[in-house]
């Protein structure tokens, strides 16, 4: 213990959120800042400078505009330096001894960035030299395993802490693969079209139009939650089963596509469905698409 007062910050974006990070501080009694930094993120996103890692995720650009944030708020709260918990080594991507440095340095904060686990294995920077930090007592932790550090929460009487995952949407596959499609048709959705890929099966119709099925009655909720008036719903007339949703709506070609979507998800071989609009309801009958027509279309 060095007799320090912190105060975490955490970040939020349509990929990740801060909802670990506030129980954590609420059990450690710690003040904490949430910083929405959507809209930078999003630019980042499009064209990362250190390029993506196995899927969308661009962790080393994206860790930068993070110590960014946190650097423009440690000014504007009068704080004298940055603390993260990253370990040199934990990841192969954005975590490796000169990738630390590298995003501390390109984030305009570099001597403010201490890593009190590895801090021996890493450049001594402004709060150790300046004797706001003891340097002996930081440590030198590195690699993938986690044995040291759960050592640390034993002795501390920490008992409760989230699993290693990191739970950023843009490591996911499937998510990855949605996100592609969409920014290679539309370089500028709406933020709602982003929150949308969260949701149910993708259909890619044409370059300009997609539809989404929901596969539960929470994606159902959710697509609803995201729908716009310009868009269209198609839903099964009186029988349980998914919510479609036609962005932007569609011509009669594209609203027969939902439809028979609607009843091949909905365990139907034909049946009527509701098309809802703002400007009102109409019911159709349709046949449901094939399963094999289905695969060529659907976004995996």
């Amino acid at each position: 213990m060095q007799g320090i007062n912190v105060h975490g910050v955490t970040f939020r974006t349509p990929f990740f959120g801060p909802e670990k990070a506030i129980q954590a501080a609420k059990r450690l009694q710690l003040s904490l800042t949430v910083l929405d930094i959507t809209e930078d993120h999003l630019i980042m996103l499009k064209a990362p400078r250190y390029g993506y890692g196995r899927n969308m995720n661009p962790c080393i650009d994206c860790h930068t505009l993070m110590l960014h944030h946190a650097g423009k708020l440690m000014e504007s709260i009068g704080a004298d330096f940055i603390i993260t918990g990253e370990v040199a080594g934990q990841r192969p991507m954005s975590q490796g001894k000169q990738t630390l440095v590298l995003v501390a340095r390109n984030s305009g904060y570099g001597d403010y960035i201490l890593r009190p686990l590895s801090a021996q294995l890493l450049p001594e920077t402004k709060p150790e030299r300046e004797g706001l930090v003891d340097r002996n007592k930081l440590l030198g932790i590195q690699g993938r395993g986690r044995k040291e550090q759960l050592k640390l929460a034993a002795q501390y009487g920490i008992t409760e802490y989230s699993t290693p995952a990191g739970g950023c949407l843009l490591t996911d596959p499937s998510f990855s693969r949605r996100l592609k499609d969409l920014l290679s048709h539309n370089p500028e959705p709406q933020l709602r079209e982003i929150e949308l890929l969260k949701y149910g099966r993708h259909f890619r119709i044409s370059p300009e139009k997609k539809i989404i099925v929901g596969r539960n009655s929470q994606d159902n909720k959710g697509i609803l939650s995201f729908a716009a008036p310009e868009d269209e719903i198609v839903t099964l007339l009186n029988h349980p089963g998914p919510t479609v949703l036609i962005i932007g709506g569609g011509d009669e070609e594209i609203r027969k596509m939902a439809a028979r979507l609607c009843l091949l998800y909905g365990g139907l071989r034909e049946g009527d469905v509701c098309i809802s609009s703002s400007t009102g309801e109409r019911v159709v009958e349709a046949e449901a698409m094939g399963k094999e027509e289905a695969k060529q279309l659907i976004i995996t």
